[in-house]
């Protein structure tokens, strides 16, 4: 498909595109990535939702997508998502607004994370069908929707009992320990996380910066050239993942927050996504014998780089409380939990020193 129109930061025009190739307008708020590669279509392709996700391919049939690709279902939200204010406006399309696009209704959410049959079969409006969701650029592997909530948009994710437990234990005691966490809370069968963009910063993810090199030593490298005091933050998300065993960290889901008006870079995004972590996937024989893989890597990143680092102070009566208090009623194994943290801290602690 050959694109031609104008790419917006709300109702900001921020590049022309033209026959598919990006020239800028205002390159101070255009999204990173397209500022150091012309690549409009993969840009907006990666934005899709995951099509290997059952209810994805449930929703594309609701919404009539009779083109299944990632560039149509992105295009048919005019590219739009929920973490930032940038949208792709056709050249058939001269008076769309910002206004227009966004987002203000959670029709398709229930499809999005259950696709139970109720859902499927539900009378939509024509207006409805045409109308942009978010739910066409909700990406990740997980069951998932947005969901409105006294005007503010919520992400329901769909976990088995060991993932919530890891993701509301793992983002209650970061913030325990001061650390920049995604509000978590539990509602039966799944998690929800408020937007941190509040509807006024753009997410970045770090793919943006770095495609998909996890190196800890080259993101930490980019990161403090965009801003150097994302290099702290960085390092405390990475000790957060080394301390309760994230080994699923991935670029796109870490990254940065931009004020939307000038596209400053303000701060690391909130450490969010850690439902593959902890013990979502078992247990093992001696919880104070867990993989030291992580923790070697984060040690390694502090020695390479001769980066000081000062971990805050844990305090296990409150370790304790938080593994207990954590879906109370949930089969967990809460005394493995605290072994598992007590001992990868004093791994990390004696590191450091």
């Amino acid at each position: 498909m050959v694109l031609n129109g104008i790419l917006m930061s709300g109702d900001e025009p921020v590049a022309e595109v033209r026959h598919g190739q990006v020239m800028p307008l205002d390159r101070s708020r255009m999204p990173l990535y397209l500022r150091d590669h012309d690549d409009i279509l993969g840009w907006l392709e990666e934005r899709a939702i995951d099509r290997h996700r059952t209810n994805s391919r449930i929703l594309k049939k609701v919404l009539r997508l009779s083109d299944s690709s990632d560039l149509a279902a992105v295009l048919h939200s005019h590219g739009a998502a929920i973490t930032d204010d940038y949208w792709f406006k056709g050249e058939s399309e001269p008076d769309l607004t910002w206004r227009n696009v966004r987002f203000s209704a959670d029709s398709f959410a229930e499809i999005a994370l259950t696709g139970r049959f109720s859902s499927y079969s539900r009378e939509f409006t024509p207006e409805e069908l045409k109308t942009g969701t978010p739910e066409l650029t909700n990406i990740g592997s997980y069951e998932k929707c947005w969901r409105i909530e006294d005007g503010a948009w919520w992400l329901y994710k769909n976990e088995n009992e060991l993932e919530r437990f890891s993701e509301l234990f793992i983002a209650a005691l970061g913030k325990a320990l001061g650390f920049s966490m995604a509000e978590y809370q539990e509602l039966g069968d799944y998690v929800k996380t408020r937007d941190f963009t509040e509807g006024r910063m753009n997410f970045e993810p770090a793919s943006a910066i770095v495609g998909d090199n996890e190196d800890y030593a080259l993101n930490y490298e980019r990161l403090t050239a965009l801003k150097p005091s994302l290099g702290k933050e960085y390092l405390d998300i990475l000790f957060m993942d080394a301390l309760c065993f994230n080994m699923d960290r991935h670029t796109k889901n870490y990254g940065v927050l931009r004020d939307r008006a000038t596209g400053e870079v303000l701060c690391m995004a909130p450490n969010f996504d850690d439902n593959i972590a902890l013990i979502s996937r078992g247990y093992g024989s001696d919880p104070s014998k867990t993989s030291p893989l992580l923790i070697d890597e984060f040690l390694d990143l502090l020695k390479e780089k001769q980066l000081p680092y000062s971990a805050p102070t844990l305090n296990r009566e409150e370790l304790h409380r938080l593994a207990y208090a954590i879906l109370p009623s949930a089969d967990i194994q809460r005394d493995y939990v605290v072994s598992m943290v007590e001992s990868r801290w004093q791994l990390l602690m004696d590191g450091i020193a």
